[in-house]
């Protein structure tokens, strides 16, 4: 998906695509226009980005007046430090209003409300697993491009799979070492043998061979330790969490 940020303070925008990409790994992040003309002139040259991101007081003047210049068709998620334009702001496409400084837990809450509104269903997670791939053709290794040369990894070398700042990693159980794939986790979900592997998260899908250990988390998820080891927490999300649970003793 594309989110475009319409923010005038730098270090606001950067902060806001940090989060947005904790969200969304994948999602593309343009040029960040900093006032309204400039906003302006990026929605007429370009096609209607998935979802804006836009603060209310802008370099040159109250993001409102870009309304008036162009139709916006693009859901919006408000972000101000003054909640005074509530009610203007729901007049538009509006997803939600949130409160400078923005965190992490009201944006999460912000998008699952675009989701819901504009978006695909949440999967039937439980069902996906108990399922499982039909038929056989499931991916069985993966060509990594390293510089000029090619390395050819098979899929029951690989232990888990995750993303970072867009790229998609395997990790090789034998070695322990990381190659970047052209995989999205989305696409490798699609062709993973679902009795091997798992989406935990929007960052990780696991390998059975991969869990080393287990803890009971908060709101009824699951915390890995995988092996080999990372530096990033593994969660499993709270709607794939039962899923998880019925995959680890089905398969």
């Amino acid at each position: 998906m594309t989110v475009l940020i319409i923010e005038d303070e730098a270090a606001a925008a950067r902060r806001l695509e940090k989060m947005v990409l904790e969200i969304e790994p994948e999602a593309t992040v343009p040029e960040k226009p900093d006032s309204v003309e400039r906003a302006v002139e990026w929605l007429s040259a370009n096609p209607a980005p998935d979802l804006i991101l836009m603060d209310i007081h802008l370099a040159d003047g109250s993001s409102f007046e870009i309304f008036e210049h162009l139709e916006v068709t693009s859901p919006v998620i408000f972000t101000t430090a003054y909640d005074e334009h509530a009610l203007r702001a729901f007049k538009e496409n509006t997803v939600d209003y949130l409160l400078k400084p923005v965190r992490q837990a009201e944006l999460d809450a912000a998008f699952d409300k675009y989701r819901r509104i504009h978006g695909k269903p949440a999967p039937n997670w439980q069902k996906l697993a108990a399922e499982g791939n039909e038929g056989n053709n499931f991916l069985r290794r993966v060509l990594i491009r390293m510089g000029n040369s090619f390395k050819l990894v098979e899929i029951n070398e690989s232990v888990y799979f995750y993303t970072r700042d867009k790229i998609t990693f395997l990790v090789s159980g034998d070695t322990g070492k990381r190659y970047p794939t052209d995989y999205t986790l989305d696409k490798l979900e699609e062709v993973l043998d679902r009795a091997l592997f798992f989406r935990i998260n929007r960052q990780f899908i696991v390998g059975i061979k991969s869990i080393r250990e287990m803890q009971m988390y908060s709101k009824g998820r699951v915390k890995i330790d995988l092996e080999p080891e990372t530096d990033q927490e593994t969660i499993v999300s709270v709607e794939r969490s039962a899923a998880f649970k019925k995959w680890l003793v089905e398969n």
